[in-house]
């Protein structure tokens, strides 16, 4: 083993003493040593104990642990630590900008275990929150974590959005008379993108080169036949599909489906598709009808398209309130009049369901019986103030490990409305998970179930249930699911969606929104919900203030 490794071995091994408060000196005396052994001119490996013992920084007990490492791979004392320590805050440990100290506060304070949830919390802007954080401090983390999201090649759609928003804007500034669109995944609204492909119907592939050349959006550009390729600043990877005017819409049918519905169209098709003058003429062709872009996915679709029968997707206009939403009385950024006001006169919408987070969730502020009951108060009184507008007194209630709700039915029956959600115990077996939340969707008093699974996109997998008995169950009980809008999040998965929704359920966009801005978020979760084939007659916040009004209490269980 070299003394890289070695040394590398050793400043983790002091890391985590740090972490769990070991003596200081003891920590003081590995760090040394890391150090030491990192900047050794000679190979330590090749030492006895007794040459190790000499070296200076190493002394007896530094020596004996470096022997130790050499002997088996590992040190006693290392493996005991690592044991104590979820693997997700060791990971944590590689972040830079924040020591163990820091580390220490973020799981024991703020319950956190992983780089995900530790993403999910800087964007909820809980982390100011927590002694020796700040705003700064908070904003270096979540630019370090998105970086160490970026180097695997994979990137959220709304990380991607706004450089893939200028870079077209780009396109057509220089190519004024161009046919220029997005293909690919990030045409089809996928969640995750890999590659950003833009078609471009123009023979000045040239004069594109040489204006790309002198910008700072892309970077090494390189001509491959008919394509551009290159990558963002973030690592992206980019493909410019140069083309004449009149194999545009072919070429871009061709790159934004999957291979396997681009493939399973044509076969249909009973004539040569040759030059159509637009997408529609090739699903035309194939007898069916048209298929937005957000449907491309493999053949899932396909059948509905033969027989005329796709769902008119859902808009972002569509959409006539905003429900599961967090205000000052929990973890959230702004009061609750200042979030009834921007919705009412910034997102044009009728309502405002507002869902803090309940006593469980210490770790947000839950709210005690005694700030549910203030918060109500002050929505009856705000209610009164604010015209042509209304708040629904909502709570995003915690699902105990028996699947119990934690407020007892005298409070429960208060609210308007209840979100059911798990934040705690994400690795229960399958099994236990499934039972929890359908124990939890049988409750008389819950209305929707959020964020199914509890996933962080690239960064934490959801817990593992059964997704037909989940779903069978809210059929049963008369309970929605919610398609969390947050770009991390965006759960409950569009492949499930469609399922969901021939079971009769309902589905429900929303934001989960920690601040005036989180709102937006909403048109996120409008494009999850076209990919899983959502309409507006199936979508909770897409009913009026009177329709979701009766929705609300016909569901409610009479006292």
């Amino acid at each position: 083993m070299e003394n890289k490794p070695i040394a590398r071995t050793f400043r983790l091994l002091s890391q985590l003493m740090e972490l769990h408060e070991v003596n200081p000196f003891k920590i003081k005396s590995i760090a040394n040593a890391a150090f030491k052994i990192d900047k050794l001119p000679f190979p330590i490996a090749g030492k006895s104990v007794a040459e190790m013992e000499k070296i200076d920084g190493i002394g007896k007990s530094t020596a004996a642990k470096v022997a130790e490492l050499l002997e088996t791979g590992t040190m006693t004392e290392l493996q005991e630590l690592l044991a104590a320590t979820p693997d997700g805050i060791v990971e944590m440990l590689g972040i830079k900008g924040i020591g163990p100290k820091k580390i220490a506060t973020i799981w024991h304070d703020l319950k956190i275990e992983n780089i995900g949830e530790l993403y999910y919390a800087c964007n909820e802007n809980r982390l100011i929150e927590a002694k020796g954080f700040g705003l700064k401090t908070q904003e270096e983390i979540r630019k370090v974590i998105e970086y160490r999201m970026a180097s695997n090649g994979k990137f959220l759609y709304a990380q991607v959005e706004p450089d893939a928003e200028r870079l077209i804007q780009l396109l057509k500034d220089t190519l004024p008379g161009a046919l220029i669109e997005f293909g690919g995944e990030y045409r089809r609204r996928c969640e995750i993108i890999t590659e950003l492909i833009i078609v471009v119907g123009s023979r000045d592939k040239d004069i594109l080169e040489e204006t790309l050349m002198t910008q700072d959006i892309i970077k090494n550009i390189k001509p491959n036949h008919d394509h551009l390729e290159g990558e963002l600043e973030s690592g992206l990877i980019v493909d410019l599909i140069c083309c004449a005017k009149v194999d545009f819409h072919m070429t871009l049918f061709n790159n934004t489906g999957t291979d396997k519905h681009v493939e399973t169209v044509l076969a249909r098709t009973t004539t040569i598709v040759d030059i159509p003058e637009h997408e529609q003429m090739i699903y035309q062709k194939a007898g069916l009808q048209y298929m937005p872009p957000e449907l491309r996915e493999d053949d899932r679709f396909i059948d509905l398209a033969h027989h005329n029968k796709l769902p008119e997707l859902i808009t972002i206009y569509d959409l006539k309130g905003t429900l599961h939403n967090h205000s000052t009385w929990s973890d959230g950024v702004n009061t609750l009049e200042q979030m009834a006001l921007y919705c009412r006169d910034e997102m044009k919408l009728e309502y405002l369901g507002i869902c803090d987070h309940s006593k469980s969730a210490f770790y947000a502020k839950g709210m005690s019986i005694e700030s549910v009951l203030q918060q109500h108060e002050e929505i009856d009184h705000l209610n009164k103030k604010l015209t042509g507008f209304h708040i629904f007194k909502g709570i995003e209630s915690d699902i105990l490990n028996d699947g119990s709700l934690d407020y007892p039915d005298e409070i429960l029956q208060r609210f308007d409305f209840i979100v059911a959600s798990v934040h705690s115990n994400l690795k229960m077996s399958e099994e236990k998970a499934t039972a929890r939340l359908i124990k939890a969707i049988e409750n008389p008093y819950t209305t929707m179930l959020g964020h199914p699974t509890g996933r962080l996109l690239l960064s934490r997998t959801g817990y593992a249930i059964d997704y037909k008995k989940v779903i069978d169950a809210c059929a049963a009980n008369d309970v929605a699911i919610e398609i969390n809008a947050n770009p991390l999040r965006l759960d409950l998965d569009w492949r499930w969606q469609q399922y969901a929704l021939e079971q009769g359920v309902w589905l429900s966009i929303n934001p989960d929104a920690h601040r005036n801005e989180g709102f937006h978020d909403m048109k996120y979760g409008v494009f999850a919900g076209r990919k899983g084939g959502l309409s507006k007659d199936r979508c909770v916040n897409a009913l009026t203030l009177n329709e979701i009004t009766r929705f609300f209490k016909d569901k409610k269980p009479k006292k």
